[in-house]
């Protein structure tokens, strides 16, 4: 699992950079979803935005782990 991460000469916590990843993904997709209107089936919009982007972070994280840790 990685505790940090190297970015442009700083050590960066990796679930700061995981977000952040997630946060920028999950606003691109939303415009998306908003042209679909899957966020009526989900009663808020931003209840919808919210798991997305959990996901996104929960996804990133895992696949990060399983594609990139060499111990």
């Amino acid at each position: 699992m990685f505790e940090e991460l190297h970015v442009f000469g700083v050590y960066l916590p990796a679930a700061l950079v995981w977000a952040v990843l997630a946060g920028i993904t999950a606003h691109l997709l939303r415009g998306l979803l908003q042209r679909f209107s899957w966020s009526a089936v989900f009663g808020h919009p931003g209840v919808l935005e919210l798991a997305l982007f959990a996901l996104l972070w929960w996804g990133l994280t895992v696949g990060a782990d399983t594609f990139f840790y060499r111990g």
